[in-house]
């Protein structure tokens, strides 16, 4: 954590009006997001059950804190490998990573993915998932938005944002971006905050919002230009829209190499990014039916399902509020060691009455091989 949130931590535990107002209101529950580990420690502190929000804690992917997560099968976060690895692939085991304990004894875990998103892996009971929970269909555009789209005709529309945190790309790169698009028979529209480039074609509206998920969902939407957050992501399943990915920070590098995996997107290095290459892709993904199709099976996975993902987060978050906890859903695990954890002291055991029952056999052996021997040579005498 940076020093300006340590602080903000440490203000808000040494306000003692704070704090006991906090106490005073009698609250059921924390709900909070363990990128910032201050929610975590004022659960543990006022005594309060405790259900996190979560994709990443303070010390990496969240599932590597709770759920088994064995290296055969379960690639670390950012190698870019698949369950399907290797033996030289297997070999990597990763940082060693020691998890908070406080972070460890939350009570739901309230997961910002699921399995058309995520490989195969051991889960928790205490882990929820709740990937779209903010999606949901498409609102009517304004009109001079619906204009510009409809009037793409059946060529369809390409969008462009970058998120909230990037709000234009250096200009070399908004060149190239720029003379890729005009290439294009498709009309675009792309959130750009910075200077207007001068490859600019008729056929592209620059904005400095959009809004996403109304456009994700229009039918005339061809392909996501996207840096790879999260949420996103999850929207262009949702819609069933294949990507073109720029990851620029973050987790985006892995988000959209999980897609790329799943045969919906192509990934393009920014670092390398030029008029081309990234015309290349636009192509690839926009004339190949591949991508279309496999995208709109896994939005079609995705949304085959009993509860709404918003519904089902409210639902363990009421329970936990009903409840005061879920400790039977949560495992004390995290507190043995590693030696208990994986048995070893079990297997350790074992071995060592292997060892002595093998030694008194082979002892039992030398000595009734002695007596045999001796037997046999007073006889010979």
């Amino acid at each position: 954590m940076n020093k300006q949130v340590v602080k903000m931590i440490e203000d808000i535990f040494e306000d003692a009006k704070m704090i006991q107002s906090l106490r005073d209101a009698k609250y059921d529950v924390v709900l909070t997001d363990p990128a910032v580990g201050g929610g975590v420690m004022l659960a543990h502190y006022l005594g309060l059950p405790l259900v996190l929000n979560v994709r990443w804690t303070v010390q990496g992917e969240a599932h590597h804190a709770i759920a088994p997560s064995p290296f055969s099968y379960v690639p670390f976060p950012g190698t870019e490998l698949t369950d399907k690895m290797t033996f030289p692939q297997r070999i990597y085991f990763g940082p060693n990573v020691h998890y908070m304990e406080l972070f460890q004894a939350a009570d739901i875990w309230l997961m910002r993915n699921d399995f058309t998103f995520e490989f195969p892996r051991p889960t928790m009971p205490n882990i929820v998932y709740m990937a779209g929970f903010q999606c949901k269909p498409s609102k009517p555009l304004s009109q001079d938005l619906e204009d510009f789209v409809e009037s793409s005709g059946e060529h369809g529309v390409i969008i462009m944002t970058l998120g909230t945190l990037v709000g234009h790309l250096p200009e070399d790169f908004a060149e190239h971006i720029a003379a890729a698009f005009a290439q294009l028979p498709q009309k675009v529209i792309w959130k750009h905050k910075g200077k207007r480039p001068s490859t600019l074609g008729n056929n592209t509206l620059i904005l400095d919002w959009l809004p996403q998920n109304d456009l994700l969902g229009h039918p005339k939407t061809r392909v996501f230009v996207a840096h790879g957050g999260t949420n996103g992501i999850q929207e262009a399943i949702y819609h069933g829209v294949p990507l073109v990915g720029l990851p620029l920070m973050f987790d985006q590098e892995d988000n959209l190499f999980r897609m790329k995996a799943r045969g919906v997107a192509k990934v393009l290095d920014i670092a390398a990014l030029n008029k081309d290459n990234f015309l290349e892709a636009l192509k690839e993904v926009l004339y190949t039916p591949y991508y279309r199709e496999n995208m709109q099976k896994l939005s079609s996975v995705h949304r085959d399902q009993p509860i709404k993902p918003l519904d089902r987060a409210m639902f363990w978050i009421e329970f936990v509020m009903r409840h005061k906890g879920a400790a039977h859903l949560r495992t004390e695990s995290y507190k043995m060691s590693k030696i208990q954890y994986y048995s070893i002291d079990v297997a350790a055991f074992l071995l060592a009455v292997v060892l002595l029952v093998a030694i008194v056999f082979i002892s039992a052996m030398k000595f009734l091989w002695r007596r045999v021997f001796s037997r046999r040579k007073v006889k010979m005498q």
